[in-house]
């Protein structure tokens, strides 16, 4: 697992949420919702809570509470929170079982006052945080006894990892270089994975999400930090966690999918 240049450097992932929230539709909120239940194996999630940290836009948050979980939706950036507070007003207005607070998952205090969920799901979150290995450890107390954690992290690749991790700090900590790298790598980003996608029938992207804004979320994600599936799957193991799913990137750019029922 690899640290970051630096934590004081962050990219305004709420920002990139709420333009994307303008193209929400229908047809994204029943995407995410098939990918919960390709996940969980459940359709049914009638009197389970679940915690979705770095909740971002949302989505994930409303796909559960639609579901029927009671929902405790948190994120360390206040636009990410006011995105998913106008989500939840928009579809569930004052609903008492959909609750959204700003705060962080290295804040052990904030996580203590939340209690244990049936679900705890962070989808490319915790490699944000700038302290992975300590995210990774405080969502653990998160997760009730017989419990599922859904968590999604950065594949390590080696030196194209660390590659990425310069692109990423610069494209941060030096704004003019935005429509650059933007310029740079929107051909294959969007243009190309968009022709591929077409001429394979799938133009409807999977978890509702588009290719324009995870292009952006992908140049500008910092902190950044990467994990090998085996060291994941080793550290929870550690912890009293049983794998129960596990979806790989195949190597290349991107996160591996995993899944663990909490067995301590």
């Amino acid at each position: 697992m690899t640290a970051s240049y630096s934590s004081s450097v962050r990219f305004g992932f709420g920002q990139n949420w709420q333009a994307y929230s303008k193209t929400l539709s229908e047809q994204r909120i029943q995407s995410a919702e098939r990918s919960l239940v390709d996940l969980l194996s459940t359709a049914e999630l009638a009197g389970k809570r679940c915690l979705d940290i770095g909740s971002g836009s949302g989505l994930f948050s409303l796909a559960a509470r639609r579901m029927g979980a009671a929902v405790v939706s948190i994120d360390h950036d206040a636009d990410s929170v006011s995105c998913t507070e106008a989500l939840q007003q928009r579809y569930f207005p004052n609903d008492r079982r959909w609750a959204v607070r700003q705060g962080s998952v290295l804040d052990q205090g904030l996580l203590d006052t939340l209690g244990v969920f049936d679900i705890v799901y962070t989808w490319g979150v915790l490699h944000h945080t700038g302290d992975m290995r300590a995210a990774m450890e405080n969502v653990c107390g998160c997760v009730a006894s017989k419990g599922t954690l859904v968590v999604s992290l950065y594949n390590d690749q080696g030196w194209l990892s660390k590659y990425w991790k310069r692109v990423k700090y610069f494209y941060n900590r030096l704004p003019w270089s935005r429509p650059i790298l933007v310029g740079i790598y929107a051909p294959y980003f969007v243009g190309l994975r968009y022709l591929v996608r077409r001429l394979g029938g799938r133009t409807q992207l999977e978890r509702g999400m588009s290719l324009w804004f995870d292009m952006i979320d992908w140049l500008g994600g910092y902190p950044f930090e990467v994990a090998r599936p085996e060291a994941v799957i080793d550290f929870y193991h550690g912890r009293g966690f049983r794998l129960k799913k596990l979806k790989t990137c195949g190597g290349r750019s991107g996160c591996n999918e995993f899944v663990f029922e909490n067995v301590g």
